[in-house]
């Protein structure tokens, strides 16, 4: 006798369940990728000249893609542009794929990039106001600036543009 309201009990119990997982949808992501900034670890930096101490600039953000096609590491995928020059190429970064995250539509999560303050790439350097680049003055011991980043996915859809907050160069 004490079978069948255990019985019952689990049967409604499974059948709760099954609705409750049948209601939930997944989140409805649009194809084109969208980007939101998180956060940066740092925001002051050493410059990338001969004597100066290696520095990495690390840069979070958040993104979202319907299609889930983001990454790809044949083909740069991310642009970092200086704001003091948004005319100049980007840093191009390639992106290794994302893999699809099961049911649902489309994908999540978090990206960090690390920008080192490397000599030959000059990716981290002081800019002065007669054009030089990369080099050590006391006249101009600091400089400012902040990326716009965007992402591109495979099937060529462009994010939205985001910025990070302003960091500092130490030029010396």
């Amino acid at each position: 006798m004490m079978k069948q309201p255990l019985t019952s009990y689990c049967t409604i119990l499974i059948l709760a369940l099954i609705l409750v997982w049948g209601c939930v949808k997944p989140p409805d992501y649009p194809e084109e990728p969208v980007i939101n900034y998180i956060g940066a670890n740092k925001n002051q930096v050493f410059q990338g000249s001969v004597g100066a101490p290696q520095d990495t600039l690390s840069v979070t953000f958040g993104f979202t893609d319907g299609d889930a096609d983001l990454g790809d590491p044949e083909n740069v995928n991310v642009f970092f542009y200086d704001s003091r020059n948004e005319l100049l190429d980007p840093i191009p970064i390639k992106l290794n794929a994302i893999p699809d995250q099961g049911t649902g539509n489309g994908i999540s999560g978090e990206i960090t990039v690390k920008i080192p303050n490397i000599l030959a790439g000059g990716n981290i350097c002081c800019i002065f106001p007669d054009g030089r680049v990369c080099q050590v003055d006391p006249e101009f011991p600091v400089d400012s600036f902040f990326y716009y980043i965007e992402i591109m996915d495979r099937a060529g859809h462009i994010s939205n543009r985001i910025r990070t907050e302003t960091i500092t160069i130490l030029c010396d």
